[in-house]
């Protein structure tokens, strides 16, 4: 994968990462509540060591049903302890014992009936509580750059592992792109990969010229939490107010989720976006032929509720709370160099 260049300059804090599980816990933030009846029963799990589709899996065969039968909103990172929802279609309305539930590192902390399958992107988004320990760094200079990353936001970088390891699921895309078969449920996580890519260069460009977090002529606009976009706008009055609704956080300059149609964007937001794509020229052809639309995703994402807390003067607890789809790494990447002893660390994919 390219290199990322950084928005706020050197790291300020060198760290280690989910030593254990329990130093990166994820629970997520949910949109609904139960229903109280009909043929799904959702469960609220808390899994450690263990990946979501893993879980889903061994749900599916505790409760004698298919796999396609049981929901969730989004992937949860296997190196932490998080809390997340499953849905379980039973036709009958009959639940197994839950004091049968035998699966490693699984509990189950809610069950409810519910009216439909939990559909992927059903959530608010995701709460994050990460312990970085063996932390070096002026105390003063960290607090002042946290302080900088809750009032202006991150980069929306798709994390590194949307790619796969050493970026193979990219390499992969393009073997597809050229004509190489792949199994059914391997395309569509290589022609996310393939699409994340492409955004994070557009966005890796526009953060080496400063425009990441500001509009350009041209703009496309995303409403803050919500994925509702418009624009371009041309009178200048309303691209003054514009600015100043980008300054407060909410909304967001947008970059392309490439696919079939023409950009939204004009003028020099979408010259940026097509000098970017010229050298993508494959992996562009490759996602059209696939049938994919052009879609936008937020160039910023901005942290809510975000706190810290020194356990002890080498030892570093952040919490913050993210939109579906976005990624802690994009928090930590612009704080400092952290060392995961883990693997994952994504919000969720959910788009």
């Amino acid at each position: 994968m390219r290199e990322r260049p950084a928005a706020f300059g050197e790291p300020v804090l060198t760290a280690r990462l989910r030593a254990a599980p329990a130093d990166f816990r994820v629970d997520e933030l949910f949109s609904f509540e139960p229903a109280g009846a009909g043929e799904h029963w959702l469960l609220t799990v808390e899994k450690t060591g263990a990946n979501t589709a893993w879980v889903a899996g061994q749900l599916a065969r505790w409760a004698g049903i298919a796999p396609v039968g049981v929901g969730y909103a989004g992937l949860k990172d296997r190196h932490a302890v998080t809390t997340q929802r499953f849905s379980l279609h039973l036709p009958k309305r009959v639940a197994p014992d839950l004091a049968t539930l035998a699966i490693p590192g699984v509990r189950v902390l809610e069950a409810h009936w519910h009216s439909r399958k939990l559909p992927r992107g059903a959530l608010a988004g995701n709460r994050f509580e990460l312990r970085l320990r063996e932390v070096a760094g002026d105390r003063d200079v960290i607090e002042a750059r946290l302080q900088r990353l809750r009032d202006e936001g991150v980069p929306n970088y798709f994390g590194a592992q949307r790619f796969g390891r050493g970026g193979d699921n990219l390499a992969a895309a393009q073997r597809m792109f050229a004509g190489e078969r792949v199994r059914r449920e391997q395309r569509s996580i290589l022609l996310s990969a393939a699409r994340s890519a492409l955004f994070n260069a557009v966005l890796a460009e526009r953060v080496r010229l400063g425009s990441w977090n500001r509009g350009l002529p041209g703009e496309v606009w995303m409403l803050d939490g919500r994925g509702s976009i418009f624009g371009p706008e041309s009178d200048p009055a309303e691209q003054d107010a514009l600015a100043q609704r980008c300054a407060r956080g909410e909304i967001h300059p947008t970059g392309p989720l490439w696919g079939r149609g023409g950009l939204r964007g004009m003028d020099e937001a979408a010259a940026l976006e097509r000098r970017v794509a010229s050298d993508w020229s494959e992996v562009c052809a490759g996602l059209e032929s696939a049938g994919l639309q052009q879609e936008r995703r937020a160039l910023r994402l901005m942290p809510r509720a975000m706190d810290c807390e020194w356990e002890d003067p080498a030892t570093l607890v952040l919490r913050f709370e993210l939109a579906p789809g976005c990624y802690a790494t994009s928090v930590l990447e612009a704080l400092g160099e952290c060392n995961d002893c883990g693997g994952d660390s994504r919000s969720d994919d959910a788009e």
